[in-house]
């Protein structure tokens, strides 16, 4: 068998889906040694790993270097690689496949935030995903989704038969663990990160509620005599005008710190060393930065919407989102009641563990070896 996947999610700097595809396929390539494993894309791209975890040798990079016609990569290029490499399956791991093709097909949506919730993204954007994202459930041959949550959104939304569809849990990257408390209390130094703070970890765009977040930590500082800090750790989104407003409009603007894009080792550090991490999204696919915090042993916050609670079950503090007070009164109670703290700390961890990409990509095998099987 001939897998192909995906590969521009890993052009630089890596973030979620790129995670994801990396991950999956080290994981997918180890579980079929007798099997080719491509990742293809346009661009140079790197299986580099820093987790001591060495590459399969099955799994390789194709750079395919596109022309006049080819730069069309997914009307012209990328169908023309399949076709003339004979590919088994391709997956594309980041909602797009292939426009014609010559071999099965997996397309992964992580969520349909693009549809549901077009007021947080880029009109642009949103333009494009009405059109390709009906396209794309259509020509799949199978579909793969992070959640049971977002399944039953495509099926209502796009119209998509439940049979077309798997739900495949992710995990926790295997650089996130407890850190050495040494090592880490250097690491947030350097980065300007006080002894006592909360947490939130994510691409900083109106999806995760930070104005949420930064109202219920000034209401925290305004209610009661904690001090800690604010650490947004996460690239600069989009249409971030109305939270920054509400940042410098705070009394104590000094208290909050974006560290911008930061590594493994570095988030390693602030999840092991936080008081609570706190993730009160909107909307999501699965939520992944919750169990990455609770892997290296952090108590979490996050929102009670149908996703989140599949994610983390009863092993975090949940909350309405957009209930300002509820959000205070969970921060108070986590960094006040060392009970309560260590509780969610523990199950948490338990969870956690109960996640593995392992796990995920033999469920990723068994939805491409039902599409192989399609007639």
């Amino acid at each position: 068998m001939r897998i192909g996947i995906d590969g521009i999610p890993l052009a630089p700097p890596r973030a979620g889906i790129g995670h994801y595809t990396f991950e999956l396929a080290r994981s997918l390539a180890a579980l079929l040694p007798e099997d080719d494993c491509e990742v293809i894309a346009p661009v140079p791209i790197s299986l580099e790993a820093d987790d001591g975890i060495p590459i399969p040798p099955n799994l390789s990079t194709v750079y395919v270097p596109v022309n006049a016609i080819r730069r069309r990569w997914w009307t012209f290029g990328l169908p023309l690689y399949v076709r003339r490499n004979k590919l088994t399956l391709f997956h594309g791991t980041n909602y797009n496949l292939p426009l014609w093709y010559g071999c099965r097909t997996v397309v992964t949506i992580h969520d349909l935030s693009l549809l549901l919730h077009s007021n947080t993204h880029r009109e642009d954007l949103v333009r494009r995903a009405r059109t390709r994202l009906p396209t794309m459930t259509r020509i799949a041959t199978r579909i793969i989704t992070d959640s049971e949550s977002v399944k039953r959104e495509i099926c209502e939304h796009l119209k998509v038969a439940p049979e077309k569809i798997t739900a495949v849990p992710l995990a926790p990257r295997r650089a996130f663990h407890p850190a050495d408390p040494q090592t880490a209390r250097q690491t947030c130094r350097e980065l300007g990160v006080e002894d006592d703070f909360i947490l939130f970890v994510g691409t900083v765009e109106p999806r995760k509620n930070l104005i949420t977040l930064v109202r219920a930590f000034e209401e925290l500082l305004h209610t009661t005599e904690l001090r800690p800090q604010l650490v947004i750790a996460g690239a600069k989104g989009w249409l971030n005008d109305e939270l920054f407003a509400n940042v410098d409009a705070t009394a104590r603007r000094e208290r909050i710190l974006f560290t911008g894009y930061i590594s493994d080792d570095q988030l390693r550090a602030l999840y092991s060393s936080c008081r609570v991490c706190v993730y009160p999204s909107l909307y999501e696919g699965f939520g992944l930065p919750t169990l990455e915090a609770m892997a290296c042993g952090a108590p979490v916050i996050t929102s009670r919407i149908p996703v989140m609670i599949e994610t983390v079950g009863t092993s975090a503090r949940l909350i309405e989102p957009t209930e300002v007070s509820q959000l205070t009164a969970a921060l108070v109670e986590l960094l006040t009641d060392e009970n309560a703290r260590q509780h969610f700390a523990a199950s948490g961890f338990q969870r956690a563990a109960e996640f593995t990409w392992e796990k995920t990509a033999r469920k990723t095998l068994e939805v491409y070896r039902e599409a192989l099987a399609v007639s």
